[in-house]
Parts: structure tokens; C-alpha cells; sequence
């Protein structure tokens, strides 16, 4: 599906993501258009799925970040839908993730400081509705971030 130039280019905008059209084109030496068309072609056939801005939440005061391991009653019909959408409404939370196994769920979620984790936590996480079991993972520190691959 991808043939060479399509791999250096994705190379080159993993490496530098605020790369132009333009800017790649001068890079591989070929022309904008050219260049133009295959983002294109990569957006249409979904290898690329989107432009997306990456905020550093401690940097707008959130302090916090926990990860929450769920596991949910499953005996009741249509617990994981009502508990999926009951968890988008809570806006501190970043990510959701669904899983296999005896986790259910995993969800991120951010805090300006441990008072508000606490309240958050309190009022709105434990009221989610079908919660089994919950454990909570306090975030330390990021090691590695990194979402680019080998193309």
C-alpha cells in the first residue's frame, strides 16, 4: 500500500510534524502538488487520520494525572454503553481505552492538585454507574511518549 516516497514522508513528518506540504516537498525534492496529492491519498485511505494538538496539561495547572483500571458489572444489561457514556460527560477525563480480559476499562484522567483528584474522584468517578472494581494508578512520570513507528 505504501511504496517508498510515501514511507519517507511519513518518516519525515513523525520527525517534524509542523512540516508544510512545502516544506516536505523541498525535503524529498519533489513537487508541492505531488507531494499534496499523496497527503491526500494518506488522509482518504486512513493511514493519516488527522492533525492533532498535543497540550501539556501541567502546563495549564493540572498537576495530577491518574490512570483508573475498571472492571464492570457485567450482569447487567447495557452496563458498559450507560458506563461509556456517563464517563464522556466528566470533562477531566482524557482518554478512555476498552480492553479484554479483567480490566474492562482504563481511563486517564487529570487533576489541578490532589484536593480536586479527591472531589473528582469522590463525586463524579465512584457515581459512574456499574463500577465492580476500580483501582487507581497515580501517575508519576512519563518515560517514554513517543507514538512514532518505523515506516
Amino acid at each position: 500500500m505504501l511504496d517508498d516516497i510515501d514511507r519517507h514522508l511519513l518518516r519525515q513528518w513523525q520527525a517534524d510534524p509542523d512540516l508544510t506540504a512545502t516544506d516536505l516537498a523541498a525535503i524529498l525534492g519533489l513537487p508541492a502538488a505531488r507531494v499534496s496529492r499523496r497527503i491526500d491519498r494518506l488522509r482518504e485511505t486512513g493511514v493519516l487520520r488527522g492533525v492533532h494538538g498535543v497540550i501539556d496539561w501541567g502546563a495549564l495547572g493540572y498537576a495530577v494525572e491518574v490512570s483508573l483500571r475498571i472492571q464492570l458489572d457485567k450482569t447487567v444489561p447495557g452496563a458498559f454503553d450507560r458506563f461509556m457514556d456517563a464517563a464522556r460527560k466528566v470533562p477531566e477525563v482524557t482518554q478512555m481505552q476498552t480492553f479484554l480480559g479483567r480490566v474492562d476499562l482504563r481511563l486517564t484522567v487529570i487533576a489541578r492538585d490532589m484536593g480536586h483528584w479527591q472531589t473528582l474522584y469522590r463525586d463524579r468517578i465512584l457515581t459512574l454507574p456499574h463500577i465492580a472494581e476500580i483501582e487507581a494508578l497515580m501517575h508519576v512520570a512519563n518515560v517514554k511518549t513517543d507514538q512514532s513507528l518505523p515506516i
